[in-house]
């Protein structure tokens, strides 16, 4: 019970990590709750989840077939790419911002099919496919060898950070008042980068011991 706890919780933080990151997904919310209200950022966010659960399958159907011949290289490559992510994340909470910004029609559509703007700002962000081949499908894999428990707990927990974090901002977008400024958002994303660099070493580590 402990471990499947452990790994629900380290799936939530790693996926707070990337819900938190400036990105297409995160101004689809925006925009879809100046004007639909509170819910739409539980509804983008089913759009986002029913990508991953296709996500989810291929790593585990297709990964897993390999996984005895080259578990090092993916643990490897999975924990390069957390402490690459947690950098870029540090130097890009440098400048980011969360207030909405006009952009694309695949934005804009939020405000009338926002399940459909969560799957097309997903598939349509390369930060997504590049964070689900490198670190996703290494954490992915390294909790599904420990049980079917542990690999739900995981990705049930990374789901719970980005269905909480898109319902948070549609709520006190809602509500005309969001509940962080430029700066403390800033600080959060930065908080998040040093984690994502911390564990990523802790990973390599781990595995190589």
């Amino acid at each position: 019970m402990n471990e499947i706890i452990q790994m629900f919780l380290l799936g939530f933080f790693i996926g707070l990590t990337g819900a938190l990151a400036p990105g297409p997904t995160l101004i689809a919310t925006i925009n879809a709750s100046l004007k639909g209200g509170w819910t739409m950022g539980p509804r983008v966010t089913l759009g986002h989840v029913a990508v991953e659960i296709l996500m989810v399958i291929l790593i585990i159907i297709g990964l897993s077939v390999v996984i005895d011949g080259y578990s090092w290289l993916i643990a490897g490559i999975g924990g390069a790419a957390l402490m690459v992510f947690g950098l870029l994340t540090i130097l890009e909470s440098r400048h980011a911002q969360v207030h909405p910004v006009q952009g694309t029609s695949d934005e804009l559509s939020a405000t009338v099919r926002p399940f459909v703007a969560g799957v097309v700002t997903s598939i349509s962000n390369p930060y997504f496919w590049l964070w689900w081949f490198t670190v996703g499908s290494a954490l992915m894999i390294s909790a599904y060898a420990g049980g079917t428990g542990t690999a739900v707990a995981f990705i049930l927990g990374h789901w719970t950070a980005d269905l909480g974090w898109f319902t948070l901002i549609s709520v006190s977008i809602h509500r005309g008042r969001f509940f962080l400024g430029d700066r403390e958002y800033k600080w959060t994303l930065a908080v998040c980068g040093i984690f994502l660099v911390f564990f990523g070493g802790y990973y390599l580590m781990t595995f190589w011991k």
